[in-house]
């Protein structure tokens, strides 16, 4: 294998690792409330307020099923709501400006749980939050993929799920640590921790660069070649690439002038590259892991496990091991289709034997220690082979001038059915309703098999690729099963159009673009592969 050169090593990219580095801390923040809340509901300081006694229940408490619906999947509707949105407000707001948006309702939100005993303050509260959520989410992961080269695109993207489970581990410690406290300061304290992240972003993101490809997507060319700039070493032909992304723009529309909700679906390429982001996105609710995440205090109490809480962190640790392990090795080595595959094989699996074990032999000793061994490995699995893959397919797919839209909305699709199974899920899991327990499993593993037959049919495989050549191999209407193999020319008849009168000033000429031919790119491409 050929040395890097000095301006492809990690390094000379220390900049674009500050900016991302700062970007991540948005899914930290979504991960610490999410391990925060399903703390709450196992808490004696927050059942006492919200919730009633139940002295047949190994808590002694219990939240209604209706409540533990709302206060759970209000947040995830919340997400939905904005994420859905997020390619109308990208066409006039910044990547940056949305975080600064988001860090504000999260603020206003949180001042609004602190301060209220009141349910219905309560549910606002959740939503608002989960407002700010679907914004720190949707638009931290497409600043990632628009600011970061190919080369390290995977490894940011595995530091996005990284930083979503390391947060849910620190909000499940918190949770852990204040539990035991008699009165609401047990979980006052996990909510005022809430307030650190926006903070620490409201200032850092003054720090960093705007995306350079929404400033070119905006016309707005010399500022997004300063952006690209600032993200790239000093040796690195900024001009070039910049002039590649608005090559690959221009040539985008030329399919359509106009950029709409309903471009995602006027044409067979953009639709098709629609579906597949969505349904990438959605691998996660497919796996089940919803449920658990969510709920797993509660769950892990009400089915008899000794001490949930620290068995709660216990599972959040394992899934930031896998995150590891995937960084380390498979992110340099494996396929993602193929990975995506065995992950779900996996989840579908060990919920089955979750489900069979504890319907056969419920509340032994035995039973609640294979239920907590297949729940680790279980969130190994996902965390993993799923999470990461299933995100970062979802934001690699869509097109550059339809991405916010594509995205936002593979997000929202994404954030529903995280919805739908934070919201039923009470439903099997509550005493108070069907009790089911950890027999929730047997609904998840036909889900599992189901997604991972979608992935070997459908989801092509992208690993190592430029979002320009992403673009290419869709517009060539290449089957899945093609793409990892396929050899790339560039947008050749678009980059020869850059230097019209109506261009912008900055990307080649077509004398320049002439010096190159079909083949000796073609040859470029082979080295930088090799």
């Amino acid at each position: 294998m050929a040395p890097k050169k000095d301006d492809e090593t990690w390094k000379a990219h220390w900049k674009c690792f500050v900016a991302c580095g700062i970007i991540v801390l948005c899914p930290f923040q979504y991960g610490v409330d999410f391990g925060l809340i399903g703390g709450l509901q196992a808490m004696r300081g927050f059942l006492e307020i919200y919730g009633h006694e139940a002295p047949e229940t190994p808590l002694g408490w219990n939240l209604g099923t209706v409540r533990q619906q709302l206060i759970s999947s209000l947040m995830t509707l919340g997400a939905f709501v904005s994420s859905g949105t997020a390619g109308l407000v990208a066409t006039y707001v910044s990547r940056r400006q949305c975080l600064w948006i988001a860090c504000l309702f999260c603020c206003v939100a949180n001042v609004m749980m602190m301060a209220t005993e009141n349910i219905g303050a309560l549910y606002a509260g959740r939503f608002l939050i989960g407002l700010a959520n679907g914004y720190f989410m949707t638009f931290s992961q497409l600043y990632l993929q628009e600011s970061s080269p190919a080369r390290y695109r995977g490894l940011f993207l595995t530091a996005f799920q990284f930083f979503t489970s390391f947060g849910t581990l620190i909000g499940t410690i918190i949770d852990w640590a204040t539990a035991p406290r008699p009165d609401k300061s047990a979980y006052l304290i996990p909510l005022g921790i809430i307030y650190i992240v926006p903070a620490l972003l409201t200032v850092a993101l003054f720090i960093i660069p705007e995306s350079p490809r929404w400033l070119i997507l905006t016309g707005r060319y010399d500022q997004g070649v300063k952006s690209l700039r600032w993200l790239r070493p000093p040796a690195s032909d900024v001009d070039a690439e910049a002039a590649e992304i608005k090559a690959a723009i221009d040539r985008e529309r030329e399919l359509g002038s106009s950029v709409s909700v309903l471009d995602m679906f006027a044409n067979p390429v953009d639709r098709r590259r629609t579906t597949l982001a969505v349904c990438s996105v959605t691998l996660q609710a497919a796996s089940g892991s919803m449920f658990i995440i969510a709920y797993k205090a509660y769950f892990l109490g009400m089915s008899n496990i000794s001490n949930p809480f620290g068995m709660s962190n216990v599972l959040s640790t394992m899934g930031i091991l896998a995150i590891l392990f995937n960084s380390l090795i498979v992110v340099r080595y494996g396929r993602r289709r193929v990975i995506l595959m065995i992950g779900l094989a996996l989840c579908g699996i060990f919920q089955l034997i979750i489900a069979v074990v504890y319907d056969k032999r419920p509340g032994t000793t035995s039973t609640g220690q294979v239920l907590v061994a297949f729940t680790c490995v279980y969130m190994m699995s996902y965390n993993g082979m799923i999470s990461t893959y299933a995100w970062l397919a979802g934001g690699e797919i869509p097109s550059q001038r339809l991405r916010s839209y594509t995205f936002g909305l593979a997000a929202a699709v994404g954030f529903f059915f995280a919805w739908l199974t934070t919201f039923t899920a009470p439903y099997f899991i509550n005493p108070e309703s069907l009790n089911w327990g950890p027999r929730y499993g047997y609904i998840w593993f036909p889900s599992c098999v189901v997604a991972a037959l979608w992935v070997f049919f459908f989801l092509p495989e992208t690993k190592g690729r430029t979002l320009e050549e992403i673009d290419e191999m869709f517009e060539a209407r290449l089957p899945a099963r093609k793409f990892r193999k396929h050899v790339c020319v560039g947008h050749l008849p678009a980059r020869d159009k850059v230097d019209s009168p109506d261009a912008v000033e900055g990307p080649p000429s077509p004398a320049e673009n002439e010096k190159k031919s079909a083949s000796d790119i073609k040859v470029e491409h082979a080295e930088t592969k090799a």
